[in-house]
């Protein structure tokens, strides 16, 4: 999956030019680091050189990156690595917060999209922030889920079924993804080929079913390890999109590993996701189960 790219040494000075303002932005406790300058370096590198379409009106995308339970050590490199894709591209500019105040509604409402960056066990305790939230989706704004973001909304139901789907555990370490719908927009990077993908790799339950979400990436239970048990009924997606309201949502369990954030074709995969849910790359978000015929998906090889 990883494609070959001829080294460019201008990038890598891109990369390093990036990495002290990306840096300075991210605010994240003493304790946790984020990447090195070469790392960043890596992802300048490994983005996208140019948007996959062109935004229709300046964009502006709230990472955040607040963790109120297990805090994942790759936050600052998910957020590094949206800041250089919008940056590199000029598909979205990026605020970077773990500010609760960012939900405040006149706040919130200066934003396309929002980031849940690996953010766990939010708890939304202001009612006024939940209803900003919902607005601001059903309204026509973006949510996108990345990884620990839906390990969130435990106890509201409501932002749960938005997101899609509620952790509830990480049996995988190796993961052989099928492309659901090869046909499909976003999945365009993969160039209708299954993978075999190396990270923490997430099932769930609460509101999940293909009867709501268009499923884009799911793992290919039988190519998995027999020894760690996913769903009963064998659908363990990676990947998915569904429109609530006006507003898109796209999710996307990859990123607990730093490297993820330096592969060329899952940065790719996440900028055409970002760019769906601020409204610029159109895709059908007809849930899976309403589709018909059901599309073949293309599966991974042997391992």
């Amino acid at each position: 999956m990883n494609r070959q790219r001829t080294w460019n040494p201008s990038r890598f000075l891109i990369g390093l030019a990036c990495a002290a303002a990306i840096a300075a932005a991210i605010t994240t406790p003493a304790s946790a680091a984020g990447p090195s300058d070469e790392e960043v370096a890596k992802m300048a590198e490994a983005s996208p050189e140019k948007a996959t379409v062109k935004p229709a009106k300046a964009r502006k995308l709230l990472i955040f990156n607040r963790c109120e339970g297990f805090r994942h050590s790759a936050i600052p490199y998910g957020a590094a690595a949206l800041k250089v894709m919008g940056d590199k591209t000029g598909a979205y500019e990026s605020v970077i917060s773990d500010d609760m105040a960012m939900f405040e509604p006149e706040t919130l409402k200066q934003f396309d999209a929002v980031v849940f960056n690996n953010t766990v066990s939010l708890k939304f305790e202001k009612p006024e922030h939940r209803k900003a939230l919902i607005d601001f989706i059903s309204g026509g704004g973006g949510m996108i889920g990345i990884h620990g973001g839906a390990d969130n909304f435990k106890n509201w139901p409501e932002a749960a079924a938005m997101m899609g789907g509620v952790f509830t555990g990480h049996p995988w370490q190796e993961c052989p993804v099928k492309i659901d719908d090869p046909k499909h927009p976003l999945v365009r990077v993969f160039e209708g080929k299954g993978f075999w993908v190396t990270d923490e790799i997430y099932k769930f339950g609460g509101p999940y079913s293909r009867d709501k979400l268009r499923v884009l990436l799911s793992m290919d239970d039988a190519k998995g390890d027999p020894n760690h048990q996913g769903r009963k009924d064998n659908d363990d997606a990676v990947a998915w999109i569904q429109q609530v309201g006006k507003g898109r949502v796209f999710f996307c369990s990859l990123g607990h590993r730093h490297e993820i954030f330096w592969n060329p074709t899952l940065l790719a995969f996440y900028l055409d996701g970002v760019q769906y849910a601020l409204g610029d790359l159109k895709a059908d978000a007809t849930p899976s189960a309403e589709l018909n015929p059901q599309p073949k998906a293309a599966m991974p090889p042997e391992k």
